[in-house]
């Protein structure tokens, strides 16, 4: 048990551990052949969650989600960071960004998600718009009491199984001394609607069968009532309810880091040369001791930040380096499994080499490495004034 943790904490991590080792793991081969998640098995990972008193875990018990706070979510999204993300999607964590839904969106949008009968997905990258936000040129414009909204939008997970998507799009630009500012606003846009298309996307190494789709508006007619929040104000939306989600991608790398530490020991105390264990082996020793040193420093940091927003602190530079830290010590953990395992961690015999594929999206993904440098460089340096 971690510092900090207590009984309740490790119940909440253990339930989510037995699940993904009996619901989850299962399936991963299946996976990784196919790049495929099969309905059936999508329809029951969801149902047996729900019965678990696990979906919607991310929402306020006010709105019937089970109510976990910052860092008992953490928890559960480091022990579901041991599985396939194409299979633990299903678990069900809806977009905590729906809590900004009002009047009619709250039936039509949040509760159906909240109890598994919708499932969301998020948009605001684009071909020519990632870690630049406001460079985005997927637009809405004003026609009547609606709004026509045109432009691509890529790299959406999760769309392909999406009832509805909450998509980001300018609208608008005001001028400021240091140039043009787009303003942006949050649009709920159901499937089907007509101008809204969603089609595959590319074939990516990492996380195989949960997959980035691209999303096309072609002159798609959204009413008043489908927009999330104030116009103009998606900044704000943003900020308030998709803070805390990078907490998210460093949870998971710290599972997925154990799982693989996990695969590596037993490998180190079993495989033999020079008749013995290659764990008796200094360079292997020291090797297995730095890897359980920097994936507990990484899940320590992890809580840490998730600690500050359940105490309501200020936390984004904390967030940033537990983001930075974990998702670039995935990286070093994966590479050191393989060079333990010799050859035959490059081989699909053994699951080392799809962990290593996958450690590699962490580092870009929920803003890259270098965003959250800058994150973490800006906020030491905006105190002193610089």
């Amino acid at each position: 048990m971690l510092y900090g943790l207590n009984d309740d904490h490790e119940m909440i991590a253990q339930t989510v551990r037995r699940f993904v080792e009996h619901e989850i793991y299962p399936h991963e081969n299946l996976v990784e052949q196919t790049g495929e998640v099969p309905a059936e098995i999508a329809q029951e990972i969801k149902r047996k969650t729900i019965e678990l008193g696990f979906y919607a875990c991310n929402f306020p018990e006010s709105v019937g989600g089970a109510g976990l706070n910052h860092t008992e979510f953490a928890l559960v999204e480091r022990e579901l960071g041991r599985g396939s993300m194409a299979l633990t999607h299903f678990f069900g964590r809806p977009q905590n960004i729906l809590m900004a839904c009002e009047g009619d969106q709250i039936e039509r949008y949040l509760t159906p998600a909240v109890k598994g009968e919708r499932m969301d997905a998020l948009a605001m990258t684009e071909p020519g718009a990632g870690s630049d936000v406001r460079g985005m040129k997927c637009t809405a414009r004003r026609d009547g009491g609606d709004w026509i909204a045109n432009g691509t939008k890529h790299f959406i997970s999760g769309a392909e199984h999406a009832d509805f998507v909450i998509v980001f799009m300018a609208t608008g630009e005001d001028m400021t001394p240091r140039g043009p500012k787009k303003r942006i606003t949050t649009f709920l846009v159901d499937r089907g609607t007509p101008g809204f298309t969603i089609r595959d996307g590319y074939k990516s190494v990492s996380h195989r069968g949960y997959k980035n789709m691209i999303l096309e508006f072609d002159d798609c007619r959204l009413p008043q009532s489908q927009v999330l929040g104030e116009v103009d104000q998606g900044f704000e939306v943003m900020n308030t309810w998709l803070y805390a989600t990078r907490i998210t991608v460093a949870a998971m790398s710290v599972g997925r880091a154990r799982r693989v530490f996990d695969l590596a020991l037993e490998y180190a105390a079993s495989r033999e040369q020079f008749g013995q264990p290659i764990g008796k082996f200094q360079g292997v020793s020291f090797q297995l001791a730095d890897m359980i040193t920097e994936i507990d420093a990484a899940d320590l940091l992890t809580l840490a930040a998730a600690d500050r927003l359940d105490r309501k602190l200020q936390a984004n530079r904390e967030i940033a380096s537990a983001k930075l830290y974990a998702s670039e010590m995935l990286g070093r953990v994966t590479d050191a499994a393989i060079q333990l395992h010799g050859g035959m961690g490059l081989m699909d015999d053994y699951p080392i080499e799809r962990f290593w594929r996958d450690a590699r999206v962490e580092r870009i993904w929920d803003g890259t490495s270098e965003i959250q440098r800058h994150i973490i460089s800006r906020d030491l340096l905006r105190a002193l004034g610089a």
